[in-house]
């Protein structure tokens, strides 16, 4: 499991038009390839009376790849919309960007860099954010502690998932993992070994 990766932060758009040519591009962050093909076909019943609804996706499971030129000259647009996620450096995103013909022929190097374009407004629109490695981990403590732990807490970056008022307190927070260890050493310092932390897995976060 990879420790970070760079992708979209949220859904985004750009416009531009060349030559009389409109051309709307669409981004968005996605977790699997079910999401990127049901975006793709959000487009296109968006703009069913485009001529063109061409797509690039990547996916860092599998390090998945797909693109299509929709009926444009071979390698004018797909390759270029895909370009702009490998060499922008993120992943788990799809990109659709839609033409309306204007009537004047852009030529292979003209549609290569009006789809390049598009794609890249679109990805600006929508924000670059790092998704880390958080570590899940879960604990009791007392109620004379909580003030304590509550505090350690507060020092980090860490996100409560979940607290439980019983006869004690149950506690489940995510944190980035290359700080789990050193949260652990110090809950069991302030605590003086009595609480015990519970390691339950790990997730993709923010910080």
């Amino acid at each position: 499991m990879n420790e970070a990766y760079i992708t979209l932060g949220k859904s985004g758009k750009g416009e531009l038009v060349v030559k009389k040519s409109e051309f709307i591009g669409y981004a968005s962050h996605i977790k699997n390839e079910e999401q990127a093909l049901d975006f793709i076909a959000s487009v296109r019943r968006r703009h069913a009376d485009a001529k063109h609804n061409v797509y690039a996706y990547m996916l860092k499971s599998n390090n998945i790849m797909r693109y299509s030129d929709d009926k444009e000259p071979q390698g004018s647009a797909g390759v270029p919309v895909l370009d702009v996620i490998r060499k922008g450096g993120f992943t788990d995103a799809v990109i659709v960007v839609t033409r309306y013909f204007g009537g004047v022929l852009l030529g292979v190097g003209g549609l290569v860099r009006a789809y390049s374009a598009a794609a890249k407004l679109a990805v600006e629109d929508a924000g670059i954010v790092k998704y880390e490695l958080f570590t899940i981990l879960s604990f009791r403590c007392d109620y004379k502690t909580y003030p304590k732990i509550q505090s350690e807490i507060s020092k980090i970056p860490a996100k409560i998932d979940n607290v439980e008022y019983g006869e004690d307190i149950e506690i489940t927070i995510s944190l980035p993992k290359d700080i789990a260890n050193d949260f652990c050493s110090a809950v069991s310092e302030l605590s003086l070994g009595k609480i015990q932390v519970e390691n339950k897995g790990s997730h993709y976060d923010t910080r």
